[in-house]
């Protein structure tokens, strides 16, 4: 089979011939049509992640079709169309993972390649509305957003949001959801045309977090504080999201792209009454609950641009410029 492999740090992706895989026992073969990226394979590349090996096969998120079972597969699976749920060995504890947690892509091969094996249980069935490509936007970033958003940070229909940098896939996702179940979702961004287009997606409004005294200008225009932020950033910028909280809100972060939070506004924080919860990928209930709710409301996800396969360094490259407005996708299969 073909896939993208990557040798090294600060290597390009090379497209070459390797082995196909054969599933063991409890594993299935799928051959993927379409597989996502994510900053996670863009870190990988750069050595800014734990657990390196080479040479790997990146890729989290995918969509295929089963083509071959392992040992006591059920034989039902075969030829089924499914996505991919790339968190596997969470744990018996729903409030953590345990240490036994590994995401697809690294240790294991990954989704950039036209055949990936995985146990059983981490395949869920495709939502026959979306297409093999808008498939393979939802599992990593689906999940992720979906227990920030709803197992941690607990949103209601009513409540007022607020989304962070949006522009992401993870941040995009928890917009859509956020808006299906009936919240007021508002969005920051460092592009004015980032907020329009999220606008579009269902937002009430947005700010760009590059103007001074934001989170002030956005809760006057937004009618108040917000219940629930959410957010990848943290950093220096934090102390502006407990601003934007409103007195009892909660934020939710899950992730630190712009590293540590240099000085907490403790005083803020507790008079304030928040709550600051952290939040990362999510069980197999999580991952379960998402799907089901993207097939209720029977929302699409937003793709920003389709790759194929040999372009797959391109693509990460793309990535890496942080000017997209969705997921990008590899096409494997057309």
């Amino acid at each position: 089979m073909q896939a993208l492999v990557l040798d090294g740090i600060n290597q390009p992706l090379q497209l070459r011939d390797v082995p196909t895989p054969q599933p063991g026992p409890g594993e299935v073969l799928v051959q993927l049509h379409a597989a996502a990226l994510n900053h996670r394979d863009v870190w990988i590349q750069k050595g800014q992640y734990a657990g390196l090996k080479f040479p790997i096969v990146l890729g989290a998120d995918g969509a295929g079709i089963v083509a071959a079972l392992g040992e006591g597969v059920e034989q039902v699976l075969l030829h089924q169309p499914v996505l991919i749920n790339p968190g596997q060995n969470w744990g018996d504890n729903p409030a953590a993972q345990g240490r036994d947690f590994q995401i697809l892509g690294l240790p294991q091969d990954g989704t950039f390649a036209e055949f990936v094996c995985v146990p059983a249980r981490y395949v869920r069935p495709k939502p026959a509305y979306l297409s093999f490509e808008q498939a393979a936007a939802l599992p990593l970033g689906g999940v992720t957003a979906y227990r920030a958003t709803f197992t941690r940070a607990q949103v209601r229909p009513g409540e007022r949001v607020l989304v962070s940098g949006v522009g992401g896939g993870v941040a995009l996702l928890a917009l859509q959801m956020a808006v299906a179940i009936g919240a007021e979702v508002w969005v920051t961004s460092g592009s004015d045309e980032k907020i329009a287009k999220a606008v579009a997606l269902g937002a009430k409004g947005g700010a760009n977090y590059k103007t001074e005294n934001w989170p002030a200008t956005l809760t006057k225009e937004a009618g108040g504080g917000f219940d629930v932020v959410i957010d990848s950033a943290a950093g220096s910028g934090f102390n502006n999201l407990v601003d934007a909280a409103a007195p009892g809100g909660r934020i939710v972060f899950y992730g630190a792209t712009q590293g540590d939070i240099p000085n907490v506004a403790a005083r803020k924080i507790f008079w304030k009454q928040l709550s600051v919860l952290g939040s990362t990928m999510g069980t197999e209930q999580d991952f379960a609950a998402m799907i089901n709710l993207f097939e209720q409301h029977r929302i699409e996800p937003a793709v920003d641009q389709i790759f194929s396969l040999a372009e797959g360094e391109k693509a990460l490259r793309h990535m890496d410029e942080s000017l997209q407005f969705g997921k990008i996708i590899l096409q494997i299969k057309s």
